[in-house]
């Protein structure tokens, strides 16, 4: 289906990677993994042809079809969700406009008997007949139910897309490219931006994917469920593993072990070596046998290991003091924005030491949950801390609101205070950042990066109480797993918002629920709450969903197919003249309408005059109104 041979990338830093030779074959399901800037994002630009490789050639069987969701996707529409991607099926546009274009001239031509006017009756039956082919009849079913998955409600659907946020948008685009079917799908972080139900559904519906699939993700469980396939970029290679991520991940520990014994084996062989090399060159008796062991020494193959620097990351939240047997207490708490309700009448207490996940679709309200229970806007209600209670709020965007002209050094030391000034290069390594890292300004930083520097900062803030927004957000796998091993060995409570499964489970003990405005508290894991809303969100599509005509094709009654053609064309023509004539009559009567409110009725000769041709037009009205009554009957009843 689609080959890369020797294929490479090179910048002035060096090549991403070089001399890449591998396949994607139908049904694959591959999970695209590596550092961050390994070159993830660029090869699945030069996949799609955006961008061309330095070096090699990507061959693609004839006629394949490509989608591409990028992370930097621009979505720029007036047209309402809907319809932006009912459209976006160019067949059927084609389709459909030569079909609009045949019914027209059988529309507006009165030579039944013609040949050509028969021809077009063939090339309408041929359209018919394509579009059904193409499933044309259950197009819109098919983009309602994917929009549907992807967090949509019906309400939204006529709604123009660029009111909606870039996440939104993002969603109409993705639901664009699932639905047409591309043979192979290029999804760059396809969990951005949506919420774990939507993860959830989009996962089941990859599941079943008939083309083949290349997904960026960092989410762990996600790929876990949809990849069969894992390429590794590491050190410049692409490493091909026919495994989902975890087994790949067992696999490639068993590896690196192996290299790290060879590479130890190897270092003290190529120090010995060196050490003969430095002894015997000076020595006029021993300086060919010097130079063969250079010779030697500079054949070696030297084996390279990639370091795992989150392997060495160890995060635990200092606990500030014990607070008393409740931390926070919700009386009739509730948010409105003008006349939008986003929750409202919240009335709970929250234990000491709870493991909280607070979840729901996008736009529910959870961070603005967090931001009334932190104070940092106001609502109806009162939120109640309990006895010695210390809150530390890590928002959504608390990365993005770090100095971006300070350093990362000047970041935790501006907020660090006590002993613990003393071992901020330590701590500040812990969250890697080492030697010249510490000097760098917060504005050259990834989005990783900030978000490590953030956390760092949340560390230094010794809190019973944490409220985290979306702490996940840019952090790559093993990031997550060292951050989820810290909150499961906090002594403190904690709320948490993420969209990660494979962060959540295991992590909590109740998950709140924000719900048609309420507050749901459910005591089991999220695994189980998926399930149940999955559950439900195929409930609510199957009873949505329009019901399927069913062709009826018992030859009961044989009928000439032309003549019944022939007739219904003509009464559709006389239909859609009477429909023009209607239409006509009615602006004549609105422009009357306007006149008799002018009308001087002092003038009794204008006054009749007016309303002699008012009358008439109502009555030319009436009679067409009649007919175009009659003309509907008589194509229903032939339908039927």
């Amino acid at each position: 289906m689609l080959n890369l041979e020797n294929v490479g990338v090179f910048l002035p830093q060096g090549f991403l990677f070089q001399n890449v030779s591998l396949q994607i074959n139908d049904g694959d399901r591959i999970g695209l993994v590596g550092k961050n800037g390994a070159g993830k994002s660029t090869l699945l630009r030069l996949i799609s042809r955006l961008s061309n490789p330095s070096e090699g050639r990507i061959h693609m069987s004839k006629g394949i079809q490509l989608g591409f969701l990028t992370q930097d996707i621009v979505v720029d529409s007036s047209k309402g969700v809907l319809n932006y991607v009912l459209s976006s099926n160019e067949t059927l546009n084609d389709l459909n406009g030569k079909l609009e274009k045949v019914n027209h001239e059988l529309a507006t031509r009165t030579d039944y008997e013609s040949d050509s006017y028969l021809n077009l009756l063939d090339e309408l039956n041929e359209l018919n007949h394509q579009l059904i082919v193409h499933e044309a009849g259950s197009w819109e079913e098919k983009v309602v139910s994917v929009l549907r998955g992807l967090g949509f409600h019906d309400k939204e659907m006529d709604r123009e897309l660029n009111t909606f946020s870039g996440g939104w948008k993002m969603r109409a685009e993705l639901a664009k490219i699932l639905v047409n079917k591309p043979d192979v799908l290029l999804l760059d972080e396809p969990t951005n931006h949506l919420d774990i139900i939507s993860i959830a559904w989009l996962e089941q519906y990859l599941k079943k994917y008939e083309g083949a699939v290349m997904v960026i993700s960092h989410d762990r469980l996600f790929l876990d469920n949809v990849t069969n396939r894992t390429w590794d970029i590491s050190l410049g290679k692409i490493l091909d593993y026919p495994f989902a991520y975890t087994k790949y991940k067992e696999q490639r520990e068993i590896e690196l072990d192996q290299l790290s014994r060879m590479k130890k084996q190897q270092d003290k062989e190529i120090k010995h070596t060196e050490e003969l090399i430095n002894k015997f060159r000076a020595k006029s008796s021993k300086a060919a046998f010097a130079q063969s062991l250079i010779r030697k020494l500079d054949k070696t193959d030297r084996i390279e290991i990639e370091s795992d620097p989150t392997a060495r990351m160890k995060i635990s939240f200092p606990l500030n003091v014990q607070p008393g047997k409740w931390v926070l207490e919700l009386d009739d708490v509730g948010k409105t924005y003008g006349d939008k309700v986003i929750f409202s009448h919240l009335n709970t207490v929250v234990g000491r030491g709870e493991k909280i996940a607070l979840l729901g679709p996008n736009g529910v309200g959870k961070s603005t949950l967090l931001k009334r229970i932190t104070d940092v806007i106001e609502g109806d209600g009162e939120v109640k801390l309990g006895h010695n209670v210390k809150i530390t709020y890590f928002a959504q965007d608390q990365a993005e609101n770090l100095d971006k002209d300070l350093t990362v050094f000047e970041t935790v030391d501006n907020v660090a205070s006590g002993d613990i000034r003393k071992d901020l290069r330590s701590i500040l390594g812990a969250f890697l950042f080492t030697g010249e890292d510490v000097d760098k300004k917060v504005g050259v930083l990834s989005g990783g990066e900030r978000t490590r520097l953030a956390l760092c900062q949340l560390l230094l803030s010794p809190s019973n109480f944490l409220i985290l927004d979306e702490p996940t957000n840019h952090l790559d796998i093993q990031s997550k797993e060292v951050l989820k091993q810290a909150l499961k060995n906090y002594e403190g409570t904690f709320m948490v918002v993420s969209h990660d499964r494979e962060f959540l489970t295991d992590l909590t003990d109740r998950i709140w629920e924000i719900n048609e405005n309420q507050l749901k508290i459910h005591f089991y894991g999220v695994k189980e709450f998926l399930e149940i809303k999955m559950k439900d969100l195929q409930m609510i599509s199957s009873s949505k969903q329009p019901p399927i005509k069913k062709e009826d094709n018992s030859p009961s009654e044989k009928i000439d197919q032309r003549e019944f053609k022939k007739e219904r064309n003509r009464l559709n023509n006389q239909l859609n003249n009477t429909e023009k004539k209607i239409e006509q009559l009615e602006e004549s009567i609105q422009e009357y309408d306007q006149k008799m409110l002018q009308l001087d009725y002092s003038n009794e000769a204008e006054v009749q005059e007016v309303m002699a041709r008012y009358n008439e037009l109502k009555e030319q009205l009436d009679n067409e109104m009649k007919l175009w009554e009659e003309i509907s009957e008589k194509l229903i009843e032939m339908e039927n």
